[in-house]
């Protein structure tokens, strides 16, 4: 049977940088810096002052007043990216079979939120005093759940939970759920929001975040001198199409999703394999099953977290696969790590960077570290054509996930 190409008609993105896919990609090209002091909470005590918070969201542009105040915030994050992106795809029952309509989402944590708030309540006031949507509210499956019910897609309902790869397994396996001709549209992408008191303390603890107070200088994928990464909220979610569907109802089409890699290290909880095997083969597969080579992708989306075993890891996996001629940049120095988010406001920004045939530079590098001896997004490349790009996402317990995308002429 003939497989089912794959095309991506909708956008959207709540993140540190904009809460729409446009925003977004805008500030995002223009190298500006989403990071700010923390304001949601008291941090001095964990020692780490900065992240990658939402600004200004105003839910009640997609969502009712009532459902935006009931939702965990990942939920709330994850709906509202996906009703800006179904908006943009023009997407409604009366052009999409419900029965033909799915949705595969991502989500490192899930409601972190309501579980620190609701751990509190009982601790103060007692079991009872627990709410009755603690745990609709706080389980990861919900982000997905909603989003179904929101737009009454009947076909397959998942969630994807493979920590910092979360939002790219969940878009490959939307990916590949499409190409064997099992639905016609799916929406996929990630959610988090663990920027909250439990949240910072618990990755503090594990000396996993940077504690630098500039934010400039705190998130440095690849420099010298990066200490850690930074938090960050938010969520992104992309509309999927069969292209025979898509064209059938004549939508406009943003990208074509190409490929899909995904591998385990195998190695360790929360260290990559140092190698970089496993993400090396993760690339391999999602070149291969796009039918090039590795000369012909043009820009890498790097997963680059600014900690130095993973930064050195992917540096070494993109020189081996790619040599030094491939561009790359981790846009995390801009929006700091959305964990099971990050591989979907990244899809999200590789799109944007193809569609515009512009590439984000790598912010907060000042002094290449030479142990990462990639080719770095500079204003002097920065604008070179690309047609192939890929996007790389990595997670604790050694999960890697790797899309590739071709740009829509």
């Amino acid at each position: 049977m003939q497989q089912e190409r794959v095309v991506v008609t909708g956008m959207g993105a709540v993140t540190p940088l904009g809460n729409d896919a446009q925003t977004f990609i805008d500030e995002l090209l223009a190298g500006h810096c989403g990071l700010a002091p923390i304001t949601k909470f008291d941090a001095q005590a964990t020692g780490v002052t900065v992240a990658g918070e939402v600004k200004a969201l105003q839910p009640e542009k997609w969502l009712a007043k009532k459902l935006a105040n009931r939702l965990d915030l990942f939920s709330v994050y994850g709906l509202y990216s996906a009703s800006e992106a179904m908006n943009q795809a023009g997407l409604n029952e009366a052009n999409v079979d419900p029965t033909r309509l799915g949705v595969i989402y991502g989500s490192g944590i899930g409601g972190l939120t309501t579980i620190e708030a609701q751990v509190i309540k009982m601790h103060d006031k007692g079991p009872r005093r627990v709410s009755p949507l603690f745990v609709p509210n706080s389980i990861i499956n919900m982000v997905a759940g909603n989003i179904a019910m929101a737009f009454n897609a009947q076909n397959t309902s998942q969630a994807i939970v493979t920590a910092c790869a979360s939002g790219t397994n969940a878009i490959g396996d939307a990916f590949e759920y499409l190409r064997q001709g099992k639905a016609d549209v799916m929406i996929s992408g990630g959610a988090e929001a663990s920027v909250n008191e439990i949240g910072i303390a618990g990755f503090a603890s594990l000396t996993a975040l940077s504690k630098v107070a500039d934010p400039e200088r705190a998130s440095q994928p690849f420099d010298k001198q990066r200490s850690g990464f930074v938090m960050g909220e938010g969520g992104a979610s992309l509309v999927l199409e069969t292209l025979s569907h898509a064209q059938a109802r004549g939508a406009k089409i943003l990208a074509e999703i190409v490929g899909y890699g995904t591998t385990s290290d195998a190695y360790h909880m929360t260290a990559p394999r140092p190698d970089g095997a496993g993400a090396r083969r993760a690339m391999q597969q999602a070149v291969a099953e796009a039918a090039i080579t590795p000369a012909d992708v043009d820009y890498i989306n790097a997963h680059g977290t600014a900690t130095h075993a993973n930064d050195e890891a992917e540096a070494r996996a993109i020189r081996d696969l790619f040599g030094t001629n491939v561009r790359v940049s981790s846009t995390k120095g801009m929006t700091g790590h959305l964990l099971g988010a990050a591989g979907a406001i990244e899809a999200v920004a590789t799109i944007g960077a193809l569609q515009r045939q512009q590439l984000p530079v790598n912010v907060g590098v000042i002094e290449q570290d030479p142990a990462c001896p990639v080719n770095l997004v500079t204003p002097a490349n920065a604008s070179q054509p690309s047609r192939y790009a890929l996007s790389n996402s990595f997670g604790f317990g050694g999960h890697n996930a790797v899309l590739a995308f071709q740009r829509w002429d």
